[in-house]
């Protein structure tokens, strides 16, 4: 079954379906969710100090898929990599807990025979997504002030991979 567009789940309603057990699966919530394709949520020098951070903020209330998050990852980070090196540090900030659910729907020659229609319609987790809301960050860059037209540019790219509305801010770091 083909993936559908990651904006079909941006609508952000209900309650976050999110009751997950590790330790146990027999005795799960939530069974047979799919692990979020975004791993690394921090890239670049944590250690280092740096004077300006560039966010993206969220405009709206939505849900972003695990995919949305790590395309915006990989945006970015390709942007930053090839010229900054490693003189800047990146976050995204929210996690995708929220599970979601799809009911599979039959297609092709005979599909009505085997087909339950919309009885028994709850759905099978097929991936996660993070809820945002509106004035909550995505994506953090931190740089120095020479950098910081390549962290916009790379905000840039990010933001397009999102199912949001979104804008840039540049804040000041103090320092320590």
């Amino acid at each position: 079954m083909a993936e559908r567009k990651g904006g079909v789940y941006a609508k952000y309603d209900g309650r976050p379906y999110t009751r997950q057990s590790e330790r146990v699966p027999r005795v799960n919530y939530v069974r047979g969710v799919p692990k979020p394709k975004i791993h690394t949520f921090q890239i670049g020098d944590q250690n280092a100090e740096f004077e300006y951070e560039v966010q993206l903020i969220s405009d709206e209330n939505v849900q972003i898929t695990h995919r949305a998050l790590e395309a915006s990852r990989v945006a970015a980070t390709k942007t930053l990599g090839t010229a900054a090196g490693a003189s800047f540090f990146m976050k995204v900030y929210p996690y995708p807990h929220h599970v979601l659910r799809e009911n599979p729907m039959a297609t092709g020659a005979g599909a009505d025979r085997f087909q339950e229609g919309m009885s028994r319609a709850f759905g099978k987790p097929i991936g996660t997504a993070a809820r945002i809301r509106v004035g909550q960050k995505v994506i953090g860059i931190r740089v120095n002030q020479e950098r910081i037209e390549l962290a916009k540019e790379a905000l840039r790219r990010a933001k397009m991979k999102l199912p949001c509305n979104t804008r840039t801010i540049v804040q000041k770091l103090k320092k320590i």
